[in-house]
């Protein structure tokens, strides 16, 4: 299959579009118009169910809809595009709501590091162990997901991250000997051609970086464009390439953002896993769990058991962030927990890999442990699965039980604390 993508520009070209009346194309485009918007031939005609699409999970997770965007703003862009406003007059009130959307969500601003007085603006360093790079031809995806936390790299300027110099890369990583994981992420690393992918990786083997013992790639590539690892002109190469870093003693994680199980039953998508694993990649699973997609117990015990069938590793299960569309996709702490704790209890060991619910939040990976009553007070266990400070993991700590929270922000200490036990530390580490 050859890739064909569809955005704003053509998506009413889509022949499926014929089953949508006007209005709802329109509230596409107005939409759209805002939140980033792409799609492709793979995902159109091989993962959405078109008798059923008002509900089915691929076309929500691709195509704009009329609720995610507050009513009031809804009505402007649509009043603006209807009376053919000016391209000026309508970008300006985009870009209002835009930054009305939280676009810097946990404070990824805070993650990039000054390196011999200079801002490394396609790096992020968080977590002590793990450096995140933002490759420059990575920044854009075979398709985007409405929930994606990362939708300002396609929408804001202001607001990207990437870089293109691999020798700032592996100075960086010679200067921080603690860290051992290099993420590759975007976007979507794996929209480049294996030529850049080679650039990036010769530069890391070359450098013979002693600390470096794992390559991971986040992307969403298997569950919406499988062919690159199968047919596309560069596939066989890729996957060399993937043998020859294996062979140099540095493992390669594919962290494969796989939102429903739906995403893993065509051939496609079987074939390019069996190849990826044929060529010795480890292939992780990650999703946020979110209103109108994945919030039951019975998909996430199907995912994580055909994940598992196909040789797939289940990581994480997220809570969507404070962004973007939140509101449409949001699902409460305790409804999440329930969820996933429904989930976990109906599968095998072998599947209980997974670790969650998990809230990417600015001091660190926050997990919801349970719910519990002590001391007469109801209140959520907490524990931190990554922080800024790596003495913070593995810690337990409470908050108030809120049936209404969906985000950490939404939380306050319990047994009436003033503060949770890391937050001087979180202060002066941002100082």
């Amino acid at each position: 299959m050859n890739y064909k993508p569809y955005s704003l520009r053509n998506f009413r070209e889509i022949p499926q579009m014929e089953l949508l009346t006007e209005e709802q194309k329109f509230e596409i485009e107005v939409v759209g118009t805002v939140l980033p918007f792409k799609t492709d031939n793979y995902v159109v005609d091989e993962l959405i169910e078109w008798e059923n699409f008002e509900t089915d999970p691929f076309f929500i997770l691709n195509f704009p809809q009329r609720d995610m965007l507050d009513q009031r703003d809804f009505l402007k862009i649509a009043s603006l595009l209807k009376k053919n406003a000016s391209k000026s007059l309508i970008q300006g009130e985009v870009n209002k709501i835009r930054l009305k959307l939280n676009p810097n969500p946990a404070g990824q601003e805070n993650n990039v590091p000054v390196f011999n007085g200079k801002r490394l603006n396609g790096i992020q360093h968080k977590y002590r162990e793990i450096m995140l790079f933002f490759p420059t031809q990575g920044q854009t995806c075979h398709a985007y997901c409405t929930f994606c936390f990362r939708w300002p790299q396609f929408a804001l300027n202001e607001f990207k991250f990437a870089m293109k110099e691999a020798d700032q890369m592996v100075e960086y990583l010679k200067a921080n000997p603690h860290i051992t994981d290099v993420l590759f992420t975007g976007g979507d690393p794996a929209v480049m051609k294996t030529k850049f992918f080679e650039s990036y990786f010769n530069a890391l083997l070359e450098a013979d970086i002693p600390n470096l013992k794992n390559i991971r790639i986040g992307t969403k590539s298997l569950a919406y464009w499988p062919y690159r690892y199968t047919t596309d002109p560069d596939a066989d190469d890729l996957l060399r390439l993937f043998e020859k870093v294996k062979k140099h003693g540095i493992n390669i994680a594919l962290m494969a953002h796989l939102n429903h199980p739906g995403e893993l039953k065509t051939p496609a998508v079987q074939a390019a896993v069996q190849r990826l694993i044929g060529a010795g990649v480890q292939i992780r699973s990650q999703s946020p769990i979110m209103r109108n997609i994945n919030d039951r117990s019975d998909i996430w015990a199907e995912n994580w058991k055909e994940q598992v069938r196909q040789g797939i590793i289940p990581y994480y299960m997220f809570v969507a962030r404070d962004t973007g569309a939140q509101d449409y996709f949001s699902v409460s702490l305790n409804r999440a927990w329930q969820i996933y704790r429904n989930a976990y209890n109906q599968v095998s060991g072998i599947c209980r890999t997974v670790k969650g619910p998990s809230m990417s939040c600015s001091p660190g990976k926050v997990q919801i442990v349970g719910v519990s009553e002590i001391k007469g007070e109801k209140v959520f266990v907490l524990n931190f699965l990554q922080g800024r400070d790596p003495s913070w993991v593995g810690k337990p700590f409470f908050a108030k039980f809120d049936p209404n929270a969906a985000w950490f922000d939404d939380l306050d200490p319990a047994f009436g604390e003033s503060s949770f036990f890391y937050e001087q530390k979180y202060i002066e580490l941002l100082a």
